[in-house]
């Protein structure tokens, strides 16, 4: 009989295997402002799903490049289309705190334009905030949660105390609102991890060229980033513009995606374009799928401007010897790439099986042609 029992000690531990493999995933929840198809907000969400060690726990979605309601069906067709419908999607705040189009409009006359201004700019797509206009990669037939973004981040985050990192691509409404609601939502994270802010861009692009700590993730709600930049997170990972700009999908990064016959990579087929913009998003996603794309990072203080003049919105940062004598919170600044690193680890992601993928519907009713 000892012997029997032996025997069945490895049959028991193989058998185990998956399970301390599913429990051993790294578990972040994806927020951002889910403009689409393609396109930087979408791709930095396949960076996370195409990871095998990932779990991505659930998407919230705030207003920043487009409405959050289009948004949010943008999300709900990308999963879809890549079979992960089993991912929960919330729609999180459609205004931000304070700044107001209105007031935005008011405040360019006195101190000059803003060159992008996300969903409240004039382009022939515009749109009220509730409207859901056809989309191009066909309308979802799945539907949001109805638990708000807020509220889903808390009850995550102290779910799984200390080990959800939150992951956030646009502006920071959403996390705002989920500080408001639990003081210890960030301490309770494991970290969080964004792409925004400015230090000092080497670029002639108008966006920055006149105004190089202006970036419009934490700009278009100030105040919401005033208050996560204060918040006590164990981590706060910042990839910045100044990085950003040295990656770009490239026509020989284009091809080799496009040439593979899964959803993930037929959908960047027909949705993405090569050489349209740089990698804003999947860069802060890929560094943290892998860290070691990251070559240089600057330890600095890091708040936000909420003066109502000329800088509203800009960002500030101080060294040690010259912060304020206030609760502001040290940063890890992302300062310097390896491209071929990312460029790398990103066609390997995109060119890879779905995790946990069923029933995808890319590849099917002719999804996958041009």
């Amino acid at each position: 009989m000892k012997y029997r029992n032996l025997l069945f000690i490895p049959a028991l531990l193989f058998a185990l295997v998956p399970i301390a493999q599913g429990q051993g995933k790294r578990m972040i929840v994806f927020d951002q402002d889910a403009s689409g198809p393609g396109g930087t907000d979408m791709l930095s969400l396949l960076v996370l799903l195409q990871a095998p060690d990932v779990d991505v726990l659930g998407v919230t979605v705030v207003t920043g490049d487009g409405w959050r309601d289009e948004e949010v069906a943008h999300s709900l067709r990308l999963l879809e289309l890549v079979g992960r419908t089993d991912i929960p999607v919330l729609p999180g705040a459609v205004f931000p705190l304070v700044r107001t189009k209105e007031f935005t409009l008011q405040w360019e006359k006195l101190y000059g334009s803003v060159t992008y201004l996300g969903a409240w700019s004039d382009r022939p797509t515009s749109h009220g905030p509730y409207d859901v206009p056809p989309l191009r990669e066909g309308n979802p037939t799945s539907k949001a949660a109805s638990e708000d973004a807020a509220h889903f981040l808390v009850r995550t985050v102290r779910e799984h105390p200390h080990q959800v990192t939150i992951y956030a691509g646009g502006p920071l409404t959403n996390l705002a609102l989920a500080l408001s609601l639990d003081p210890q939502f960030a301490e309770l994270s494991k970290g969080l991890v964004m792409m925004g802010t400015a230090i000092n861009p080497h670029t002639d692009t108008p966006e920055f060229a006149t105004d190089p700590r202006h970036e419009f993730n934490v700009w278009f709600d100030p105040e919401a980033t005033h208050i996560v930049l204060r918040a006590h997170w164990p981590s706060l990972e910042v990839t910045t513009v100044d990085i950003s700009l040295e990656t770009h999908l490239t026509q020989e990064m284009f091809d080799q995606i496009a040439k593979v016959q899964t959803p993930v990579a037929q959908y960047i087929a027909k949705y993405a374009h090569p050489g349209r913009g740089p990698l804003w998003d999947e860069l802060a996603a890929a560094s943290w799928v892998d860290p070691s794309v990251i070559t240089n990072i600057k330890k600095t203080y890091m708040d936000i401007n909420l003066d109502r003049g000329s800088g509203y919105g800009d960002i500030l940062i101080w060294s040690d010897k010259v912060k304020p004598s206030l609760d502001v919170q040290m940063v890890d600044a992302q300062m310097d790439v390896d491209v071929k690193k990312f460029s790398d680890l990103f066609v390997k992601l995109m060119t890879g099986p779905t995790p946990g993928a069923h029933n995808p519907l890319m590849l099917k009713d002719g999804e996958s042609k041009n």
